[in-house]
């Protein structure tokens, strides 16, 4: 892996646990495991993860921000995702996701967005089917359990961990800045992986 195309450092990814998958891994994310560690977790490529991350970057950013609905259940991402929303502008909901949401125009929370964005397609799997049925991309942060059925753009990492989750949306919000042009170079980009981080 050339450490001029990674995003980060390899070590500050391993340093946070982005390739650390469950022990559990389904069919669909064969191809993005790297190998099975002795404690049977399995490992994810990080190579296909930063390969990914720049993907979505782009495709994020040709989107204007109030068409982009971040989600999450899990309450480690509740301030990635809320802080990635502030940084780049996007809509986000943390917590339980009110069933209409996207789908049913009488509701007050109701919403309509053009691309979604979910921290684990099976925690947000009520996000994800109203995604489906208004027909709109759905870009998904993937672990090694995860089915990926539905998913348009698949993000592999650990979709749990507390410091990997600041990590993967630290680098999606510097990305999505970068590919709009709101940032000339990564140097301007003036918040930490901790501004980032579930308070414990």
């Amino acid at each position: 892996m050339s450490a001029e195309s990674l995003l980060i450092s390899e070590e500050e990814y391993q340093k946070s646990g982005v390739h650390i998958g469950t022990q559990v891994k389904s069919k669909d994310m064969e191809k993005y495991i790297f190998k099975i560690r002795n404690d049977g977790l399995y490992i994810l490529d990080l190579k296909k993860t930063n390969d990914m991350l720049v993907i979505a970057g782009k495709m994020l950013s040709r989107f204007k921000p109030e068409d982009i609905l971040v989600v999450a259940q899990r309450q480690y991402a509740f301030r990635p995702v809320s802080k990635f929303g502030e940084v780049t502008g996007c809509r986000s909901i943390t917590g339980r996701f009110v069933p209409g949401t996207l789908t049913n125009p009488q509701l007050d929370r109701y919403l309509e967005a053009k691309v979604i964005l979910v921290t684990d397609p099976l925690a947000d799997i009520q996000a994800m089917g109203e995604a489906i049925r208004v027909g709109i991309p759905v870009i998904a942060l993937c672990d090694a359990n995860n089915k990926t059925t539905n998913v348009d753009l698949v993000i592999p990492s650990n979709n749990k961990g507390r410091r990997s989750l600041a990590v993967i949306y630290w680098i999606l919000a510097r990305e999505v800045l970068k590919n709009r042009g709101a940032l000339k170079d990564y140097a301007d980009f003036h918040f930490t992986i901790e501004d980032f981080e579930a308070q414990v």
